[in-house]
């Protein structure tokens, strides 16, 4: 499905073209038909001689209502310009030509309408006068049709020229990601809300959950239409009418975009080049305030100048937009940019990082590299950069599918060919560049270090303590930690995260200490030191360390036992209950000759271990 959208100046014959082509009056208000006068979109639909099916996009003329303009050719495949040709070209001519250059729409064609008015001289002179117009324009090559609605002269040849411009443009991309910008909410009696607009990055289908970006509400797709005929799924760049269920009509508004849940987001802060219209009444001063248009969106905003001081009337750009309000944009969207006050087109461009979390320093070398590289370089340079900018957060393949614009399948073969060759890192289902994966491994290691100096004895940092330095996600954190651990940078004991060559060293002094309290334990296995005069004659840290180097175990706050002395124990206790059945702490005690403390000690170690566990009294096998 592909749509054509018009354009051109109020009162040359767009509506009443459309009409003669299609049967339908795309003028639907009251206001239009009582003023004769289009106000706002209009829509109708045709079938081209090669059997293709069309949909078309009438928009108002008057310069009171470009902004309504603006809502209905950003999804356009092809444009109608129409000029009169008793009048020819005019203001709001130049204004829609200039906005169809800058959004750069692929085809078009000049319909030259009311020709039954004027003689073939004056259509030679019109003619003439147009192709100036359009020269250094994407229309540059566009036919001019002489046309006349009143007797259809000329109508089947408008329709062969456009059936001829839509087999030779590209047809939509499949990204799996589907928008649907907003551009009329209304609704129908017995069905309820109903939204439209042209789809586009995906596919929609009857029963799929959906999401309205920026707002965030949910809803439902309760059924789909195009061109009055319902369907099940919806495909990239045909106009649909979406009944959504759970949504009320004063919920949503123009400009909001319709998606699966999760696959877009809202921004307020864009990258973008800019390409500063000729006809510009004025230079463009850094921090200007413009109305910012794309799709069917239109926010106020700033516009940040990052390579010029000001730009001049047909300068081009690196900018960032600092929007009013969160809208939903994607890479490689295009936008118009106007003054709001005299409100006039002043310019329009490409998004290149359309979720930039940075506000970019002016005239800094590396930030123009960056938006350069995003702009014209290759696939493989696109992901690399875009995981760049990501820092040390990781993305998953459909994030930086949505970052870069590129198809997902191409993402994935980009990701496995840098993975293999060692520019990218897996962490699981997410990945990170492996410039970004040292930093990041670098950083780890030197809290460790730090960590590991100020506490020497200690067997390592706690785990939870690292996640919360780092900042990271759970789950990115995991696997992280997971992936330092098979490239031996890193080792995890219970909970605690060392360097892989970390070592516990005693000073000479405090080993002599240590190898008398050992001996200690040794002498009376069954009846050795407490904890505390453990701690006394070493230190707590001395004897955590101890602990994890396996040269004590503690049994709880007041028990510690030597290795050799519990290895026994234990033993006896599995041995005594296999033969036994049972076994009680009062046993224990006796044979070996311990106190009840050291006794019940060793059996609820054992039921925690899972061991054993306790039956009233006594203890038998887990």
């Amino acid at each position: 499905m592909r749509v054509i959208g018009t354009a051109g100046h109020v009162d040359h014959g767009k509506s009443t073209l459309v009409k003669a082509l299609t049967g339908i009056d795309p003028d639907r208000l009251k206001e239009e038909k009582e003023r004769e006068m289009t106000i706002d979109l209009g829509f109708a639909w045709l079938t081209l001689p090669s059997g293709q099916t069309v949909s078309i996009v009438d928009v108002p003329g008057h310069e009171a209502f470009i902004k309504n303009m603006l809502a209905g050719v950003g999804g356009i495949d092809a444009a109608m310009l129409v000029i009169a040709a008793d009048e020819g070209v005019m203001p709001q001519t130049r204004e829609h030509l200039a906005i169809l250059d800058l959004l750069q729409v692929k085809g078009g064609v000049i319909a030259l309408t009311k020709s039954d008015l004027v003689d073939s001289e004056w259509i030679e002179m019109v003619s003439t006068d147009i192709r100036k117009e359009l020269a250094d324009t994407v229309f540059a090559d566009a036919k001019i049709m002489p046309v006349s609605s009143k007797t259809r002269d000329g109508l089947k040849n408008l329709l062969a020229e456009l059936d001829r411009l839509l087999q030779i443009v590209s047809p939509r991309n499949d990204f799996g990601k589907p928008r649907l910008p907003i551009d009329r909410v209304f609704s129908i009696a017995g069905f309820g809300t109903v939204v439209t607009g042209t789809l586009s990055d995906g596919s929609f289908s009857v029963g799929q959950e959906i999401e309205i970006v920026p707002s965030g509400k949910r809803g439902r797709i309760r059924g789909l239409q195009t061109h009055k005929e319902k369907l099940e799924r919806a495909t990239p760049g045909s106009r649909v009418a979406i009944n959504l269920s759970g949504l009320a009509v004063e919920e949503l508004i123009r400009g909001e975009v319709v998606a699966l849940p999760g696959t877009v987001s809202g921004t307020t802060l864009l990258d973008a080049r800019v390409q500063y219209l000729a006809s510009a009444p004025k230079p463009l001063p850094h921090n200007a305030e413009v109305d910012f248009f794309t799709g069917a969106a239109q926010v106020p905003a700033h516009i940040r100048l990052l390579d010029h001081e000001v730009l001049k009337p047909g300068d081009v750009g690196w900018v960032q937009l600092q929007l009013a309000e969160s809208i939903a944009v994607a890479k490689n969207d295009r936008f118009i940019i106007r003054f709001p006050s005299p409100s006039v087109t002043i310019g329009g461009g490409i998004v290149v990082d359309p979720n930039t979390t940075t506000r970019h320093r002016r005239f800094k070398p590396d930030v123009i590299n960056r938006l350069e590289t995003l702009a014209r370089g290759t696939p493989d340079e696109i992901v690399l950069q875009f995981l760049a900018t990501r820092g040390l957060n990781p993305a998953d393949a459909k994030e930086i599918a949505s970052g870069t614009g590129l198809a997902t399948d191409a993402v994935a073969n980009i990701l496995a060919a840098q993975t293999q060759a060692g520019g990218v890192v897996v962490l699981g289902a997410t990945y990170i560049s492996a410039p970004n994966w040292r930093t990041l491994t670098d950083k780890i290691t030197r809290m460790l270090d730090d960590f590991h100096k100020q506490y020497p004895l200690r067997p390592g940092l706690p785990r939870e303590e690292l996640k919360s330095r780092l900042g990271l996600a759970p789950k990115i954190f995991d696997r992280v930690i997971e992936r330092a651990v098979a490239e031996n940078i890193l080792v995890v004991s219970e909970n605690f995260v060392r360097r892989s060559d970390f070592v516990i060293k005693f000073t000479p002094d405090l080993q002599k200490k240590i190898d008398a309290l050992l001996v200690q334990y040794e002498k009376t296995p069954y009846a050795p030191p407490s904890p505390q005069d453990a701690e006394a004659a070493v230190g707590a840290e001395a004897v955590g360390a101890l602990v994890t180097q396996d040269k004590l175990v503690r049994i709880n706050e007041s028990v510690l036992l030597a290795p050799k002395a519990f290895r026994a124990m234990q033993d006896w206790v599995v041995k005594t209950i296999q033969s036994q059945g049972q076994v009680t702490a009062a046993q224990v005690r006796d044979q070996f000759n311990t106190s009840r403390k050291y006794a019940v000690g060793l059996l609820e170690y054992l039921d925690e271990k899972h061991v054993t566990k306790r039956v009233g009294d006594a203890r038998v096998l887990r």
